[in-house]
């Protein structure tokens, strides 16, 4: 299958008067024509910071790419001057953000917003910018686009301004999109009509999807493949069947065992016991061996190597690795 997009052993540090924080640590995954791949994990494990590395958003200082690349049409974005980033960002890549409330400027009509990134990266007169916004308003499902095309944003519901959000995203037809968080703050009704819609827009423009998320159930429903992300570093990924039916990883067990499900209704949620470790001094070994309930020593001391456990699916972890117990024995 072809690859849209490579991230290589990727490295982001954030300098603060505390110290220099380790947010993504060594993240690398590939994203294929047509799929969608979600990142999960807890708040802080540093999924939005690989994000917005891709579209270069990290601010500098205090932020900074220290080591990696990320290919996107043989080019690797890192390299990138400005202004050759701006003629691909919103156009080749686009990115929605966690919160549609503030991801529209209020003074100005859905209309003019959308069209401002037409105009920008395809040169077409207003008319025309105009005829194709409408039509993308139509296609993300938002009714009477004559006449809301002239509205402000305080006159759209939260789901609307999330389609509204996504309109903005896909206009200019990008091959991949990063959506962070897209239904956070949204209720379930309204999640489930967003999910949809992603779902229907990926069959009709083949838009490649990268799903920012910490929520499992939304995996489920569109995720082709997931990626678990714990304290900057990728701990496994696989296919949803593989993720969902054979986790292999403890820290990818504790999400799933702390998801409420209706087919198991009266048992308890099992909850993650203790923190994320602090990254301004990340540990050497397993980042997940202080909350881990089957850790040994080596996990503590020395980062397991990565276990290829199908074509898809692979895991950081000493408990799949035969080779734990000669490790031990060396350090």
């Amino acid at each position: 299958m072809e690859k849209v997009l490579q991230v290589n052993d990727l490295h982001v540090d954030f300098k603060t008067y505390g110290g220099e924080v380790k947010a993504v640590r060594g993240v690398s995954f590939d994203l294929h024509k047509g799929e969608t791949l979600a990142i999960v994990g807890e708040s802080g494990c540093g999924k939005s910071v690989t994000s917005q590395s891709i579209m270069r958003l990290i601010p500098n200082p205090p932020g900074k790419i220290t080591q990696g690349s990320i290919l996107f049409k043989g080019k690797d974005l890192t390299t990138l001057k400005d202004a050759e980033m701006r003629s691909i960002r919103g156009a080749d890549i686009s990115m929605i953000f966690q919160d549609p409330m503030t991801a529209l400027n209020p003074t100005l009509t859905i209309g003019d917003q959308i069209m401002e990134g037409i105009i920008q990266h395809e040169k077409v007169s207003k008319e025309e910018a105009r005829k194709k916004a409408l039509s993308m308003l139509d296609l993300v499902g938002i009714p009477s686009p004559l006449t809301r095309l002239k509205q402000y944003p305080h006159q759209f519901s939260g789901g609307m301004r999330q389609r509204i959000v996504i309109a903005m995203a896909l206009v200019c037809q990008p091959e991949v999109l990063i959506a962070d968080e897209p239904t956070t703050a949204l209720d379930v009704t309204i999640q489930a009509q967003i999910l949809d819609l992603f779902k229907d827009i990926q069959k009709k423009t083949g838009v490649s999807i990268i799903l920012i998320t910490h929520d499992l159930g939304v995996v489920a429903q569109v995720a082709d493949r997931i990626a678990v992300m714990y304290a900057g570093k990728i701990v496994e990924t696989g296919t949803r069947r593989e993720i969902f039916y054979n986790p292999q990883h403890p820290y990818t067990r504790g999400l799933l065992n702390s998801v409420p499900r209706l087919d198991l209704e009266g048992t308890e949620l099992v909850p993650i016991v203790g923190s994320p470790p602090d990254l301004f001094a990340p540990p050497i070994g397993c980042a997940f061996a202080a909350r881990c309930s089957y850790a040994m020593e080596v996990c503590e001391r020395v980062y397991p190597t990565k276990t290829q456990l199908s074509q898809e699916h692979q895991v950081d972890c000493w408990l799949q690795d035969e080779r734990a117990t000669k490790m031990l024995a060396k350090v």
